[in-house]
Formats: structure tokens, sequence, C-alpha cells
């Protein structure tokens, strides 16, 4: 059983043009065509159960139409985290709507939706989804399609979780993208949720294994951030690393059950 914490797809009628306009932002070509039929047979030829699928909200006038979609894509093997953006004065009601909904999480993406984490606007946004209980994917490091600006860095992710202990925060990418030596210094063992996302290609399999092994093992998710990376070679970089079976299981599928409530 693998799950992946980490996916991303669209309604078919907008994935086309989703894919070409990040494409052209970052420069890396999909691994499929966006859509949840496209997700479906990488999943298959991975050997991977159950993904996570991450939407975005990138405007505040997003919000009805992502949920609603995310609903409708919720089954056995697909489970959907909906999105608010930070610029929505009804952001806090917007969260306590997706637990009411029966959803498990959401996703927020500091380059996209144009916030720093630890910002004081963003607390009261943390407040809420701690007291609502849900997972808080957090984009994390460094994004591949913008200027090198530090606004979810090891650092800044650091003060989050120290200010809202209870929330259940997922930092992406292996901690942070492209920086990783931060990731070491700063939020290695700390009481977080590390996925291990668009890192396989970046690092050093031994610097993969090196914050792996030093992290606790029941707080590490396999991800993959498919259409830009292949789960098939996520799943593979994993399975070839010196880590011991009994953590790779906890990474592949048994910390998501527990975290998932599956």
């Amino acid at each position: 059983m693998i799950i992946d914490f980490h996916t991303h797809a669209f309604p078919d009628k907008i994935a086309e043009k989703a894919l070409k306009k990040i494409e052209a932002m970052g420069g890396i070509k999909p691994k499929f065509d966006g859509t949840i039929k496209g997700l479906l047979e990488s999943m298959d030829s991975a050997g991977i159960t159950t993904s996570v699928v991450l939407s975005i909200a990138t405007k505040v006038s997003q919000f009805e139409s992502i949920l609603q979609w995310a609903g409708s894509i919720n089954s056995e093997r697909i489970i959907a985290f909906p999105s608010v953006h930070p610029d929505d004065e009804k952001v806090v009601e917007r969260i306590f709507e997706i637990k009411n909904a029966g959803f498990k999480g959401l996703k927020m993406h500091p380059y996209f939706q144009d916030f720093i984490i630890d910002e004081e606007k963003m607390f009261p946004i943390y407040e809420a989804i701690e007291k609502a209980q849900l997972i808080l994917v957090m984009h994390s490091g460094y994004d591949f399609a913008y200027e090198r600006i530090d606004k979810a860095g090891p650092k800044r992710i650091l003060k989050v979780i120290e200010k809202f202990p209870g929330l259940k925060f997922v930092a992406t990418h292996l901690g942070g993208w492209e920086q990783w030596k931060d990731v070491e210094q700063f939020l290695v063992g700390k009481n977080l949720l590390i996925e291990t996302s668009f890192s396989y290609d970046y690092l050093e399999k031994r610097k993969i294994e090196d914050i792996i092994l030093t992290h606790n093992p029941d707080q590490i998710l396999f991800g993959s951030d498919t259409p830009w990376a292949d789960q098939k070679a996520a799943v593979e970089v994993l399975k070839k690393t010196e880590i011991p079976i009994e953590i790779k299981n906890k990474i592949f599928y048994q910390n998501a059950i527990r975290i998932l409530g599956l």
C-alpha cells in the first residue's frame, strides 16, 4: 500500500490551460494531463493506492468552485483537500465550512497566494485550522517557478509550529525546497509532519536519508508533487534508499493512515 500525500489535478475543462500556465512559469513539463483520469492512470502505473489531491485558491473568488469540485472527486482512491485564500474576509468561516463538509485538510501556498507564513495576518487562520483539527499542507521552502525570496523557509515554519503547537502542519518538499540545510538545523526532530515530494531530483540519496533518519519516523509522509514529478520514479527512489523497511512502511502508508484517520 502506498499513499501519495502530495498530488495535483484540475477539472477537465481547465486542466490543459492550468498546466500550460504553470509550465511556462517554471519550465517543468507535467508528467500527465492534469485530470483525475490521468492521475489514476499514473497511480496505477506507480502502484499507488490513494492520492491526496491538493487544490490552491489563487483568488478569493475560487473558494466555492474548488470546494464543490473537491467534493465531487472524493472517492476510495482520491482524498481531496480544498483551499482558502488568506485575503478572504471570510477566511475563518471558510475553514469551518471545509471542516463541516467532511474534508480532512486544506492546502495553502505562500508564493501562489502571496503571503509570508509567519506574518501576523496568518495567525487567526492557523488558530482556526488548529481549532477545527484540520490538516494544513503548506508549501515549504522556495518554489521553482518564483524568485528565491524566503516566504516559507524552515525558520519561519519553526515560528509557526511553536506558536501553534496543536496545528497539524505538513511541511512539503522534505521540509523546505532548496532550503534543506536550514531544515536540518531548525526542523528535524521538531513536532511537525514532513512530506517528501519534489526532493528526489534535487538532493543526493544520502542527504534524503539523513533528513528522514534524523526526524521522527512517525512524522514523515510520502509525496510526489505529480504532475510536476513522476509518481513511479518517486516511489522507486524511496524504495532504493538505505532506510529500514519498517520506516519505509511508515512513510509509504502507515503514517498517512493515522493522520488521515483512515
